[in-house]
């Protein structure tokens, strides 16, 4: 079953991953390309890769698989340059996961004009990740979205359902200001 899931994980990876990378890569993208969006679409538009992923995804080697309305997925390749001095994966990996599968899954309930910032995560690292774990997934889920503020949980789990971690978030919800145009007349 775990050999399955492991492949029917990856083969899903590499069919994002290929998308992605015909896509306009890593970065931010500008105000214009996300310009009445919700969040949602924002966050479809970047599994098509019209807009930019986030570069941290590329640094840490994991990436966005999947969302939807109050979900998101994310999976990730633990190796060498996550180790910390005692040779496990260190420990603001998972957070830095966990954190991008909650904000992720706010993010998809934005209407356009609205956002968020993280305002507490709080991450339980219950396992360590070995070297022979090839992925896990962090799986965020919105438990509440309100006008000022949403919360969400997540689990991060190996192929074979090992929990190794789960975090819960606060987030700020509020209006995105648009630049003025400061053009001359």
């Amino acid at each position: 079953m775990t050999t399955d899931l492991l492949a029917t994980w990856l083969e899903q990876e590499a069919q994002v991953k290929a998308r992605i990378e015909q896509g306009v890569g890593p970065g931010v993208a500008k105000p214009e390309q996300v310009a009445g969006l919700t969040g949602l679409q924002i966050m479809h538009a970047m599994l098509r890769g019209e807009i930019p992923y986030a570069s941290i995804a590329k640094t840490l080697d994991f990436m966005l698989i999947e969302v939807n309305s109050g979900h998101a997925v994310f999976q990730g390749t633990p190796g060498p340059a996550h180790l910390n001095p005692m040779g496990t994966i260190h420990g603001g990996w998972y957070a830095t996961l966990l954190d991008s599968a909650l904000g992720c899954a706010v993010h998809t309930m934005m209407p356009v004009g609205r956002g968020y910032t993280t305002a507490e995560l709080s991450v339980n690292l219950v396992r360590s990740i070995g070297h022979k774990v090839k992925r896990v997934r962090a799986e965020g889920k919105v438990i509440h979205c309100g006008r000022q503020l949403a919360t969400a949980e997540a689990r991060l789990v190996g192929p074979d359902g090992t929990l190794y971690a789960h975090a819960s978030t606060t987030c700020l919800v509020f209006d995105i200001k648009t630049p003025m145009n400061t053009s001359p007349t």
